[in-house]
């Protein structure tokens, strides 16, 4: 089919060689397929990226073409620094980003540009557009950071007041009790409780020895019970001479 009739997928561009570099390099670097993507560095759990343009089939942390920015996501926002030019030239020349790397040019505009330059290419607009348009999303995408930067800084503030203020209260809680331990008034209270408890003891001891006293008291009642009848028999002694006295009287 392609021996015939000219094969659309495999018709390429080529572009244009860069001034400054020699042209046997420039021709091994069209023949590869060349990728835009991260290159790792920094230390353990705390990496930063280089974004270079490298071929594709060298390691990931191997040798690149050159560096075009690099990419911190330690930070909030992650901090991008990127060579939009270098950027740009190598997406027009036709080199692939990653997935990731697609998703930072996206957010410094790089791919947008590429976008308005291919459409100028095609006249769907003057060329001196371009950079109208692309100055104009550059304001637009700035104020965007700035507010989210903004609701970051906001985000925070409150809770970091939120933090302090429950450790406030904590605090003083804490100091406050310190100082009712430590005041001449919690000594008093404590002395006063242990007195108390000392009369409650005394208190209890002689109820223990009253009660051999209350078993005794029916031992006595039979006692009153027989001294009862002899006092009942000095009345009639009584009364017998008071009647002796009646009679004569008659």
């Amino acid at each position: 089919m392609c021996s015939t009739f000219i094969c659309i997928t495999q018709l390429q561009i080529r572009p244009s060689q860069p001034a400054g570099m020699e042209t046997q390099r420039f021709n091994k670097l069209y023949n590869m397929s060349v990728k835009l993507r991260l290159l790792r560095k920094g230390r353990k759990r705390k990496p930063f990226y280089y974004i270079v343009a490298a071929d594709a089939r060298a390691p990931r942390d191997g040798r690149f073409i050159e560096r075009v920015g690099s990419y911190n996501p330690n930070t909030n926002p992650a901090t991008i620094d990127l060579d939009l030019d270098k950027s740009v030239q190598w997406l027009q020349n036709g080199a692939q980003p990653t997935d990731t790397v697609r998703a930072i040019l996206s957010y410094k505009g790089a791919m947008y540009k590429n976008h308005l330059l291919k459409g100028a290419a095609k006249g769907a607009f003057p060329v001196e557009e371009v950079e109208t348009k692309f100055n104009a999303w550059v304001e637009n995408k700035a104020s965007q950071i700035d507010a989210k930067k903004t609701q970051l800084a906001d985000a925070k503030a409150a809770a970091d007041a939120e933090v302090f203020e429950r450790e406030s209260k904590i605090r003083a809680e804490r100091e406050k009790a310190i100082l009712a331990k430590n005041s001449p008034l919690a000594e008093e209270v404590e002395e006063a409780t242990e007195e108390v408890a000392e009369v409650e003891v005394t208190e209890e001891a002689p109820a223990v020895e009253e009660a051999p006293v209350a078993e005794e008291a029916p031992v006595e009642e039979p006692v009153a019970e027989v001294e009862a009848p002899a006092a009942e028999e000095a009345p009639a002694a009584e009364e017998a001479p008071a009647e002796e006295a009646e009679k004569p009287a008659e």
